[in-house]
């Protein structure tokens, strides 16, 4: 069973930085994209980054500039470094890695920010 376990949330000040990750375990495929979702409270879901089998990266226009993802594909964990927060960012943050046919959904870490 593919499991994923995310850490690194946390208060930060605003202008602050916090790092997230996200590992995968369980599954002996080739994961075709990694990415990072936030939900604020009464908003929906929100894609924020994604980084897909060749590399390639996609930010939400709020955070470009300031978010940055990667992965470090031997240990199956992707990663969003976070810098110059704002109080906006302040969200419940999910990874989402999917594999051929299917997908798998993080816990969730809350991410606040404070002004």
């Amino acid at each position: 069973q593919v499991q994923l376990v995310e850490s690194g949330g946390g208060l930060v000040q605003a202008g602050g930085s916090l790092r997230l990750s996200c590992a995968a375990s369980g599954s002996r495929f080739s994961i075709n994209a990694m990415s990072w979702y936030r939900q604020a409270p009464g908003k929906q879901r929100e894609l924020v980054a994604i980084i897909v089998t060749g590399g390639t990266t996609t930010y939400t226009d709020s955070v470009k500039g300031r978010f940055t993802i990667s992965r470090d594909i031997a240990k199956n964990t992707v990663y969003l470094q976070m810098n110059s927060l704002k109080p906006e960012d302040t969200a419940v943050y999910y990874c989402r890695i999917t594999w051929p046919g299917f997908g798998v959904w993080g816990q969730g870490t809350q991410v606040t920010v404070s002004s």
